[in-house]
């Protein structure tokens, strides 16, 4: 039977109109963009052209987005970036308990250098409030990272009020928005942020290619240092393949109208009812109503999350909590949300998406009551 993938938040499908806009470079068109002959020109006319898929869907301008290799290296630049370019301004970075380790990592790192650190607490939903954010601003604080959206129960963060808190006191903001391209709006106006990080995978782009918007002015030190690629900002012969494919499925995201993310929100909405109404007990994490469209975190208390999801044979979803040897591993995420034991130890995400399809959910739902309810739908 055809497995039934519900983890688009670990990693997306390369869309296959994306696929075709990629071929001919990897083909044909196989000229560095750095070279002033035609092969090159070729190469060099793409990347701009991605550049300005990407702005568009940003609300941004070309020259303020920089090629990376994922949203990873995105989030180090911006961080690090800041740090480094404005160590004599100040030292003190502020983020939040419930960001991926691409943010929180970076930061430790920087902590482990001299720099302070504050992580700010979310409430039940898993949310910052802003009144934290003020309260933890100092005359050293330099840069704000809290994610757009949360990549395992979906919450999406209050951004704009926390830009404007920031900018008052003279302080940037950097916002991890892997999650929720492509599932809300995101532009960098209305989030009001001076950085911005995208992952190619988490939007129907393919692996390796990511990209960070720098708001115009600003000075980042660099990450990675030799040749005046990328504006003179990162170093390195631009992956074209990987840059056109980002390009296009920004393009695609672009023109997608309102329904695609209605039809989303409604499979999520079908699988959620299906459990709530065949399985007792079971509790929802994440923000009933600010919460990503496609992303349903859901807890079965009493069980491990691990042993659930070995009986699930065609469901891929992933676990909230690692169990070794009965020892428990809860998520970073869900303790910070104070989600008990009980329930955070029995915790999957299924995250739907484009090619999720009615009939997906429907086997689903049926398979994941029956894996909980020990083979009795």
């Amino acid at each position: 039977m055809k497995p039934i993938y519900l983890d688009y938040n670990a990693t997306t499908p390369v869309d296959p109109r994306v696929a075709d806009a990629m071929l001919p470079y990897l083909k044909d068109h196989f000229g560095n963009p750095s070279s002033s002959h035609e092969f090159g020109v070729i190469t060099k006319q793409a990347v701009e052209t991605a550049r300005e898929q990407i702005s568009k869907l940003l609300g941004c301008a070309p020259g303020e987005i920089i090629f990376t290799s994922s949203g990873s290296e995105s989030n180090n630049f911006a961080i690090k970036g800041i740090a480094g370019a404005r160590r004599d301004q100040g030292s003190h970075l502020i983020t939040s308990s419930v960001e991926h380790p691409a943010v929180l990592e970076v930061c430790r790192y920087l902590e482990g250098r001299g720099f302070a650190l504050t992580l700010l607490p979310v409430d039940a939903f898993g949310q910052v409030t802003p009144a934290d954010v003020e309260q933890a601003i100092t005359p050293e604080t330099l840069l704000i990272s809290v994610m757009h959206a949360n990549n395992e129960v979906g919450t999406i963060q209050p951004i704009r009020e926390i830009s404007d808190i920031a900018h008052r006191h003279g302080v940037l903001v950097h916002s991890d928005c892997a999650q929720s391209i492509g599932k809300v709006p995101v532009d960098v106006n209305e989030l009001g942020v001076d950085l911005l990080s995208v992952a190619g995978h988490k939007l129907y782009a393919p692996k390796g290619v990511g990209a960070l918007y720098v708001r115009s002015g600003l000075n980042l030190e660099k990450l990675i240092h030799g040749a005046g690629h990328e504006l003179n900002r990162r170093a390195g012969t631009e992956n074209v393949l990987g840059i056109v494919g980002l390009g296009k499925a920004a393009e695609l995201i672009t023109n997608e109208t309102a329904g695609a993310h209605a039809r989303v929100k409604k499979l999520r909405d079908d699988l959620e009812r299906n459990l709530l109404e065949h399985i007792p007990g079971i509790r929802i994490n994440g923000h009933p109503e600010q919460r990503l469209p496609n992303t349903l975190s859901v807890s079965f208390p009493g069980m491990k999350a691990n042993e659930l999801l070995g009986k699930l044979t065609t469901v891929a979803a992933s676990a909230g909590a690692a169990c070794h040897n009965n020892d428990i591993k809860v998520s970073a995420v869900l303790k910070a949300m104070g989600v008990p034991l009980e329930f955070a130890m029995g915790t999957l995400r299924f995250s739907v998406g484009r090619f999720t399809t009615a009939e997906d959910i429907r086997r689903a739902s049926d398979e994941i009551v029956a894996a909980v309810n020990n083979g009795k739908v």
